[in-house]
């Protein structure tokens, strides 16, 4: 790469963002060129010429297409919030409906159960609206919103931290799942020695979980990993041990009549799922998004969050 270029040659606009991350996504400069209506020479020319600004290799050529180097991701990771943060300053300065990129995270549970019929209407209000749905723990999705690779949240746990606000959207009743040749429900003492299978680190429910269990002074003497809710029932249909999960997943699930839920106390264990966000973030879209998850809630009624539900202004 020649490294005598200009400032103003250095400096990136929002077109040169948008060619590369066709690029990136179409895998070769044919389907880029097409995407973007431009001969192949021109797509070519202009990913030659960013390559020389920023002084790196973007791309490795080969017979079956491009795939990025280690800087192309990273700069993916740039432009995708700086095309974003492009989008929300059009969109927040005009007198338009939202529209753009809304990336979305959510845990599983969330995802399955709750948001289809919220991001149905999401859809339907605003057409131009781009959604994009990532799953994690909430321990991952927070870390991806604070560093700005999502627009907001589903989680549960914890959310005071400094920078982010969050309105309760669901509140999730957790269950102790057994396989059915545990009829009743079993005492803490019972678990002593059965496996604990849960969601990796991370998961506000698993800590929840292990919370209580070292309350009754139980430490599981294995823990058994798993990515999903399929595959956790699966478990505990097949006699791996036991698990806690929302009990709007077992409704939701085919595998709810190889399982039983019990509650592990007198009470029911109420969870509240948070839609979590930036405070400075103040882009239509996530604002469009907050105000369905506000209606719902008041939908709902003031008691239907339970006792931990928070001002509107922030957790506490």
């Amino acid at each position: 790469m020649d490294p005598v270029i200009s400032e103003r040659e250095r400096s990136l606009d929002l077109a040169d963002l948008i060619l590369f991350r066709t690029v990136a996504e179409a895998g070769s400069i044919t389907r880029a060129a097409e995407r973007l209506h431009r001969v192949q020479s021109n797509v070519t020319a202009r990913v030659k010429r960013l390559e020389v600004q920023l002084g790196v290799s973007l791309f490795v050529r080969g017979r079956r297409g491009m795939s990025l180097t280690p800087e192309g991701k990273r700069l993916t990771d740039y432009a995708d919030r700086l095309l974003a943060l492009a989008e929300e300053a059009r969109s927040s300065l005009g007198d338009r409906e939202p529209s753009g990129r809304l990336q979305i995270g959510s845990m599983e549970s969330t995802a399955a159960v709750h948001l289809p019929g919220l991001l149905s209407r999401l859809h339907a209000t605003y057409r131009a609206l781009e959604v994009q749905l990532v799953t994690g723990t909430s321990g991952a999705l927070i870390a991806q919103l604070r560093a700005g690779e999502i627009s907001a949240a589903f989680v549960s746990g914890d959310v005071r931290e400094p920078g982010l606000i969050a309105d309760p959207a669901f509140m999730e009743e957790l269950v102790l799942i057994t396989h059915p040749s545990t009829r009743r429900p079993p005492c803490p003492t019972d678990l002593r020695d059965k496996t604990l299978v849960a969601f990796g680190a991370g998961c506000t429910y698993r800590a929840c979980v292990e919370t209580w269990l070292a309350a009754q002074e139980i430490r599981p003497p294995r823990i058994f990993d798993v990515a999903s809710y399929h595959a956790m029932l699966a478990c505990i249909a097949a006699n791996v041990g036991y698990a806690f999960a929302p009990r709007s997943v077992l409704r939701a699930s085919t595998a709810r009549a190889a399982v039983i839920a019990h509650r592990p106390n007198r009470h029911p264990w109420r969870m509240t799922t948070w839609l979590a966000r930036r405070a400075n973030d103040r882009s239509r879209a996530v604002e469009a998004l907050a105000e369905l998850v506000r209606r719902g809630a008041r939908r709902h009624g003031s008691d239907g969050w339970g006792e931990d539900a928070p001002r509107r202004s922030g957790r506490r």
